[in-house]
């Protein structure tokens, strides 16, 4: 088995949404940062050493999936499209860096402050993560944020060959991912979920 999507799309884009969707149009496991069992602090030795600079075992990782989107996939989406030359490269996307800045700032960034606290023991991946994004340790910045994003979104369409290329947001639902994969439109209401209200 072998990925057919490769999510590019930063976390805070409808990822969880995307990952219902392309199970069910696909027939098969998407993965999600929610799929690793110490998410978000603990990512694994696998991901570890990916955001240390090594590569791991893409095929370990993605072993049984048919897709994959949010963070860690998506901050590695040139290593992915490389490793699976086959592969959809899926950017979804909000409506403006600073629409995107306020949806993580309301819901990620008070779980990724915790891991900040001097006495804080249980790992540091979400704040990898998060430094690896920004390209600083100095992430919990509004500017940065937003730079980073235009940055990241920038780079997946100058860098993606057209024919690979779906950009795609959750208002658009179903067709532009059946029409890219070659699958018919279901007929049932595409799955929005986790949106910012559902935050605690």
């Amino acid at each position: 088995m072998t990925l057919r999507v490769v999510g590019a799309g930063l976390p805070r884009t409808g990822t969880h949404s995307l990952q219902i969707a392309l199970e069910q149009l696909l027939g098969g496991r998407c993965y999600h940062m929610r799929e690793i069992p110490g998410h978000p602090f603990d990512l694994g030795a696998d991901w570890d050493h990916a955001l240390g600079g090594a590569l791991p075992d893409w095929g370990q990782i993605f072993a049984g999936y048919r897709a994959a989107v949010d963070w860690p996939t998506s901050l590695f989406w040139r290593e992915l499209s490389v490793a699976y030359p086959t592969a959809l490269v899926l950017l979804s996307q909000r409506d403006s860096a600073e629409t995107w800045a306020q949806s993580i700032n309301a819901t990620i960034l008070p779980v990724a402050r915790l891991a900040l606290a001097p006495e804080w023991t249980e790992g540091r991946g979400l704040l990898a993560l998060l430094e690896h994004f920004a390209g600083t340790p100095q992430w919990d910045d509004p500017a940065t944020l937003r730079t980073a994003y235009e940055r990241h979104n920038a780079a997946v369409r100058q860098q993606t060959p057209a024919h690979r290329l779906i950009e795609w947001r959750v208002s658009e639902g179903w067709e532009p991912l059946c029409r890219a994969l070659n699958v018919p439109v279901p007929d049932q209401p595409f799955p929005w979920t986790n949106r910012r209200e559902e935050w605690g």
